[in-house]
């Protein structure tokens, strides 16, 4: 069973659309109790970084994510908020993984937000497993994750590499979002639900 925390800063429609099409169960997490009733959780995400943040330490459930061992997702901005610090808002985050979130500079020549598909170079990792090097996935977002080699598991380009996805022991983050990115991304998904603790 899947939960997905549910502190009013994802678009929870599109990814609980995807894990019924896969047909994994799934329920939200609402209090810090929920958490004993899901095998695996997901932290969605979309739009401001801090606000985000602010939401859910609004909720109470900060310390409970931070004290899971099941596998975690953290998608778009959930990945975010795993980091330290995000440049938007000027936020401290959960600081899960010790790496921070940038805003992309325009001095490179790009338009922000990073919008549409975009394909990402992948490390061997049990979240990948049947999806191909090199795959497109869907991304919308104008702040990025410094590229770490200990914590990366895909990376992509966009002016600069940056992290398209990292993972610290249990906890893991895509900036993407797999449920709008098409079989690749329902792969991904699935494989997150057959991650063992």
């Amino acid at each position: 069973m899947i939960g997905i925390v549910n502190y009013g800063a994802g678009n929870i429609f599109s990814l609980t659309s995807a894990l019924s099409r896969l047909g994994l169960s799934y329920g939200m997490i609402n209090t810090a109790h929920d958490f004993e009733e899901y095998s695996h959780i997901i932290i969605p995400g979309v739009g401001h970084a801090g606000a985000a943040m602010e939401k859910l330490n609004q909720t109470g459930l900060v310390e409970s994510v931070k004290k899971l061992t099941k596998p975690v997702l953290g998608i778009c901005v959930g990945m975010q908020l795993l980091t330290a610090h995000s440049e938007e808002g000027d936020a401290q985050l959960m600081n899960i993984i010790p790496l921070e979130t940038k805003l992309f500079d325009k001095d490179l020549g790009i338009k922000i937000p990073h919008m549409g598909w975009n394909n990402i170079q992948i490390k061997n990792n049990l979240l990948f497993e049947g999806v191909e090097n090199q795959t497109q996935f869907y991304f919308v977002h104008s702040y990025f994750i410094e590229y770490n080699a200990i914590f990366e598991i895909a990376t992509a380009n966009y002016g600069l590499q940056y992290s398209a996805a990292i993972q610290k022991d249990n906890f893991y983050g895509v900036q993407f979002h797999p449920e709008k990115s098409g079989a690749a991304g329902e792969q991904l998904l699935l494989n997150f639900s057959k991650l063992n603790n």
